[in-house]
């Protein structure tokens, strides 16, 4: 198995010292045009061991990791943020002037045949059901308003900042009865999702990273990919996507068991989860039979170059048949 490494592709972590992001704290990030606005929380960069021995063999070796700070978002992306990237209309209505060219450039979602919020709520609900694609040119539609780059967290991020320091098998401990304080899961969900953030935050001050919506990494899944992450390979270490099938998810959701949610729990994406969409070839931007599918947004303390931005935003879609 070939294994890729951000530190050969700088393309989406620069290297940079952990001073640097103690300059700076959480923040909120005003969507510019609009009265819409989003908060983010520091994370500091460290080493933290990745995987768990009691967890599946996709989730072994364990092994130690080194992470770069970066900021990750405070909630789940709700549909009050998502929709103005879906509808150019919505948009329009909840801007404060014109929609900018370069805005209006994005390409945008073709509108869902299907009710997206499953009737499961929308404001203040997280989005959901968005194929791995869409949550990406989200990033750029943000990018696009704000002049900042975001993008999915890495597998390796996302496990690091929901772990918050912890070896447990939960941020909170290894105890799974007390998930009902931190998670919308299969035991209190109703079978639905829930308003962001009223459950209590890991030690980083991040809601909902248990539950509610699983969450799009950027990282294509490899069952084995573990077994060559050492010494370099370890640093910052992303299994770089070329295919359509499969990512990675993580975090577990609001119709998940508790074994489903600790924080080395990987999935991957599954081309059934399109089995109902009529289109020939199927849609790039809705998983119909995923309503369990979110996002969260990361940013790097020191952004890459325009060029590599503009990779990552802009790689070809892979037709889905």
């Amino acid at each position: 198995m070939k294994v890729k490494v951000l530190l050969t592709i700088p393309l989406f972590i620069s290297a940079f010292c952990a001073s640097a992001q103690e300059k700076n704290s959480a923040y909120k990030q005003q969507i510019d045009g609009t009265k819409l606005s989003f908060e983010m929380k520091a994370i500091p960069g460290g080493e933290f061991q990745m995987g768990s021995k009691k967890g599946k063999a996709d989730e072994q070796p364990v092994h130690k990791v080194t992470i770069d700070p970066f900021w990750m978002s405070t909630y789940e992306v709700i549909w009050d943020i998502y929709e103005p990237f879906l509808y150019k209309d919505y948009e329009t209505t909840h801007s404060t002037g014109p929609v900018p060219a370069n805005v209006d450039a994005v390409t945008r979602p073709t509108k869902p045949y299907l009710d997206m919020t499953f009737g499961m709520g929308k404001e203040n609900h997280p989005a959901l059901a968005m194929t791995h694609y869409n949550a990406i040119q989200y990033c750029k539609w943000l990018y696009a308003r704000t002049g900042v780059f975001y993008r999915l967290p890495t597998e390796a991020e996302w496990e690091y900042a929901s772990r918050a320091g912890s070896t447990e098998e939960y941020a909170f401990g290894k105890d799974a009865a007390k998930l009902g304080e931190y998670a919308w899961f299969k035991e209190n969900s109703e079978g639905k999702t829930h308003v962001v953030g009223q459950k209590k935050p890991n030690q980083w001050g991040l809601y909902d990273m248990y539950g509610n919506v699983g969450e799009w990494t950027y990282d294509q899944y490899v069952p084995d990919f573990y077994k060559g992450l050492t010494g370099e390979k370890a640093k910052n270490p992303v299994s770089v996507p070329d295919k359509l099938y499969s990512h990675v998810i993580r975090g577990g959701s609001y119709d998940d068991v508790p074994k489903d949610l600790r924080s080395a729990t990987r999935l991957a994406s599954d081309p059934v989860w399109k089995q109902l969409d009529p289109q020939i070839p199927k849609s790039n931007w809705w998983f119909p039979e995923a309503p369990f599918i979110g996002m969260r947004l990361v940013r790097p303390v020191t952004p890459p170059s325009k060029e590599a931005i503009d990779a990552y935003y802009d790689k070809p879609v892979i037709k889905d048949y």
